[in-house]
């Protein structure tokens, strides 16, 4: 049976998706913006808005019953590739020595012109 993981801890979807989708072990997100869901607003800076898409994301496997430890595969987007290094020295702080196979890929835009998305996939172990 496929769940549908939605948290208010992460920002609402801006378009016709929902946060997560659980089947039996595995949990797939939607990419997440660098949204504030307290506040609905983005930070300027890279680096903030990839700590941001990052909790977002953290908080969405958190309500599916996971943890950070249980991503196992990332895929980043990123506006302009000249920002990852930044966005690498954020997203190795926030996995640590845990980090899972990832992605990044330059994209022309994102979603409300944000500088950074992320999506995951974790596995309950």
């Amino acid at each position: 049976m496929v769940e549908t993981v939605n948290t208010d801890k992460a920002p609402a979807a801006v378009g016709p998706y929902v946060q997560a989708k659980k089947f039996g072990d595995m949990l797939y997100t939607s990419g997440q913006l660098p949204l504030n869901p307290e506040t609905g607003k983005m930070p300027a800076d890279v680096a903030e808005q990839a700590q941001q898409s990052l909790a977002n994301v953290e908080a969405i496997v958190n309500a599916a019953g996971l943890a950070k430890t249980d991503i196992i595969k990332a895929t980043v987007f990123v506006k302009d590739l000249n920002d990852f290094g930044t966005v690498n020295e954020v997203y190795a702080a926030f996995f640590g020595d845990n980090c899972p196979a990832r992605s990044c890929v330059e994209v022309a835009r994102l979603p409300l012109d944000a500088k950074v998305e992320i999506e995951v996939i974790a596995v309950s172990q």
